[in-house]
Parts: C-alpha cells; structure tokens; sequence
C-alpha cells in the first residue's frame, strides 16, 4: 500500500493538467477559467480522498475526467423540458400549458430581435405595451377593455388595491381558498389593502347574506370561483347574474376571479361544464380575472377583462408596472388567442389537443408503445385508465383514457432514472408498475420516451 504523502507527490500542478491534449477540448467548451477552476476542485477533491486514505493515484486522465463531470454539472440548467406522461393535462409543477408552434414562433420573432413593445409604427411615437392583446381579448370575450399582467395572483392583486383600497370587499366564506404553494385568496387581499368582508357558511351562502354585509364602506362584491376544489352535497350560492344586480342597485363593481380562463364549453369533450370568461361577463360581472396558462393554453398571464373605465382606472395604477407582461408573454399569448378566433384552438393549442384527443387514438398510441417495449424484452400492457385536466381547472373531473403498464422489478429505481435521464420523463406509479399515459405525450415526443425505457430494461422485468 502506498504511503499517501508519496500519492500526494505524484499529483500534477494545475497548468500541467491544463497543458495536456485532453484539456483543450474542455477549454473550447468550457472556457480557460472555468476549466481552471474545475481542476484546482478535482484536484482539492482528489488530495483529500489520499490523506483520508485512498489507495492509489488516479491518473491524469481520470482527473481531467472528473474535472469535465463537474464542469457539465455546474452549467446543467435546473430548468429542463420533461416529457409528461402522468396524464395530468395542466401540470403545474412540470410548466401547465405547452405551447402551439404558432406561439412558440411568434416568442421567437420577438426574442431574437428589437420588437414593437412600446413603439407606434403609425406615429413614430412611444406606444403601450397594453395593445398587443387586448383587441383580441375584447374581441373573444366581448369586454370593453382588457389588461395583461404576469400572472392571475398578480391580477387579482392589482384589481383590489385600484379599486378597493381601504374599503371592504364582501366574498362568500366558501371562496376563500387556498391554491398551490400556500397562496391564500385572504392574504392577497390584506396585502391590496382591502378589509374582508366574511359572508355565509362554508357550503351555503345566499343573496341576502351579501346583501346584509353591504355598508357605506363597501367597495365591491368578490366572487371566486372554485378552480380547484368541489363542495358537493347541502350547498348553494347566488348566480353572478344575482350578485350583479345587487351590486349594481348599490354602485358597487362585481369583480370575478375566474382562474382557469376557459373560452371554450368543457362539456363536449365528456367534462363538467366550466364557467367561461365569456358567461361571466355576460352575467354582469364588471371585471373578471383569469390565467393564461391554464384552460386558455398559453403562457403564463394573468389577464383583466371588463369595463372600460375600470380597466383604464388599473392601468394607471403604480402597481401595474411591477406586475406587467413581458414582450415574450404578450406574444405567445396573442399568438394563442389567435387560434380561437380562428376558431382552431382544439386542432393547435396542446391543452385542448389532449382534451379533444379520442379514446381511440389513445388507444392505438398506447398499443403501439407496448408492442415496442415487449420486442426489446419489457414486460407492458394496455391497460384502462383515467387522465386529469388538474392545475385548478374542473377538479375531480377525468377523462377515460388508455395508460401502458410497464412491469418493474424496482419501481422507484426505474422512476429515478427516468427523471435523471435525458429527456427527463415523468410518469405514474401503481400497483408496482409504472404507468404511462399518451394523452400528456407530445406525438414528437413518443420515440424519445420509448428510447429511454429501452436503455433501462435492465432495470425491468423481462419477457
């Protein structure tokens, strides 16, 4: 065994290992540096595993090796694409909504160039980044005016500090909800400045309750719509259509936060029927807050459609800056909403894509997956299941489906890998098997999920 102070010795300076063949393609890569850096770490590294006792000197090349390993972890982005097959269709913590290729071209257009942001081509003078998408807002939902900003917590917020700003804000005690990442309805309003108003019971409030709350301090009637939860059984609330009139008898705006930013009807596609943007406003709600990147199936925006004179009183609010929709944004999302006023959305938006998707068509995708995997030796079979359109939109609600069950002998370990691989692939884990879902795969997306299974039927139970 070799004495370590004799392996510490054999360790090369830092501009021998700079100097070898085997560095300059890492320094073409990576840079002088940063490959600098990377071998005074794997040498630092390497010392230590001799002085605790290592038994041999790993070589030069290894420790250029080693050095490369760290260098591709350090500039491994955490944001990857993934490949989704868990069959939840609005996923929010792999992203929500894909994006049309119109979208996506209409970002890149923008992004790689000078744009129109706050540029009117007919004057030559400053113009506002609000026209890119509220004509096409206005036009699809029947608004007067419409305003984007960068996300629908953000347009809430905006839309109680305008308007209610030390003034109550009378909501139903059963709206009071709480959504992803402890984001609490109540706390956005404490932060407008706003005093909540509590109104009727958890699972029944009615039209007097509001009515009773309403004093000279009032300064709007809140509904929020319940995106991501069910009250079922002894419930009930007053329409918007009700709330409408009686906030309009006492001058009080009636503001809606819808959420998922439906503009099409659900319930063809085998769904409950979900609330439009376009239905609440024709009940009378004077101005309604919806998401972007939920049923809508664009980017991620928070969006405000309504009367004109209240958005107009929202877009000269100081907060509207802090909270305003990048170029980016404004062009993925006017590209989306194109597609519905071509009336196209189901055949190009991805969200509505696999909501449409039939059964069938599931079916011959999933076949076709398992067949793949049993010729290279993994057990897989078609197998009935169900999708969810989930990031709080239609809860409890699901589509039949049909998943591939692949057999694995370590369940866990196999899903590890797949997420560590390359594409990452996310699925489902049941019964000791890990299910697939096509309807959340990307078509493009069906030989890189069955390429990376293949590369792992190690792992798997064979045929």
């Amino acid at each position: 065994m070799s004495d370590p102070q004799t392996l510490l010795r054999q360790l090369p300076s830092v501009d021998k290992l700079l100097h070898l063949d085997a560095a300059a393609p890492l320094i073409s890569q990576y840079s002088r540096p940063l490959v600098t850096k990377a071998v005074r770490h794997t040498l630092a590294e390497t010392r230590a595993r001799l002085q605790n006792g290592a038994a041999a000197f790993p070589g030069s090349e290894q420790l250029l090796q080693d050095a490369a390993a760290w260098l591709a972890l350090l500039i491994r982005p955490t944001l990857r694409p993934v490949i989704n097959a868990t069959g939840v269709i609005i996923h929010t913590n792999l992203g929500r909504a894909p994006l049309s290729a119109a979208a996506l071209q209409a970002i890149q257009e923008i992004a790689q160039g000078y744009s129109t942001l706050e540029y009117d081509l007919d004057t030559g003078q400053r113009g506002s980044r609000a026209v890119h998408a509220e004509k096409l807002l206005t036009r699809l939902t029947g608004a007067e005016a419409a305003l984007v900003v960068n996300n629908n917590a953000a347009a809430l917020l905006l839309l109680l500090s305008t308007l209610c700003q030390g003034k109550e804000v009378i909501i139903s005690r059963g709206q009071l909800v709480e959504i992803g990442g402890g984001f609490r309805v109540p706390d956005v309003m404490a932060q407008s400045g706003a005093r909540l108003v509590e109104v009727g019971t958890t699972n029944r409030t009615h039209w007097r309750d509001y009515a009773n709350a309403i004093t000279a301090n009032t300064g709007a009637i809140l509904v929020a719509h319940h995106s991501n939860f069910k009250i079922i059984g002894f419930t009930s609330e007053p329409s918007l259509a009700e709330l409408a009139e009686l906030a309009h008898q006492h001058t009080l705006p009636l503001l809606y936060d819808q959420g998922s930013g439906a503009l099409l009807d659900t319930s063809p596609y085998g769904l409950d029927p979900e609330p439009t943007v376009t239905a609440g406003l024709e009940a009378g709600v004077d101005v309604v807050a919806f998401s972007g990147d939920k049923l809508l199936g664009g980017p991620q925006a928070g969006i405000l459609a309504g009367r004109a004179d209240l958005i107009a009183q929202l877009k000269k609010h100081p907060l509207a800056r802090a909270v305003r929709a990048d170029k980016l944004c404004l062009a993925g999302l006017a590209a989306t909403l194109t597609h519905y006023l071509k009336d196209g959305a189901t055949n190009h938006i991805p969200v509505w894509q696999m909501i449409a998707a039939p059964v069938e068509q599931l079916a011959e995708r999933a076949a076709a997956w398992a067949a793949h995997l049993c010729q290279h030796n993994i057990l897989a079979e078609v197998i009935t299941g169900e999708s969810t359109v989930g990031g709080g939109s239609l809860p409890g609600a699901t589509l039949p489906t049909w998943l591939v069950a692949v057999k694995v002998g370590q369940v866990d370990q196999v899903a590890a890998a797949l997420r560590q691989g390359n594409p990452s692939i996310i699925g489902r884990i049941a019964a000791n098997q890990l299910l697939l879902d096509p309807r959340t795969v990307l078509p493009a997306q069906d030989t890189p999920l069955l390429d990376s299974l293949v590369a792992l039927r190690d792992l798997v139970m064979p045929v």
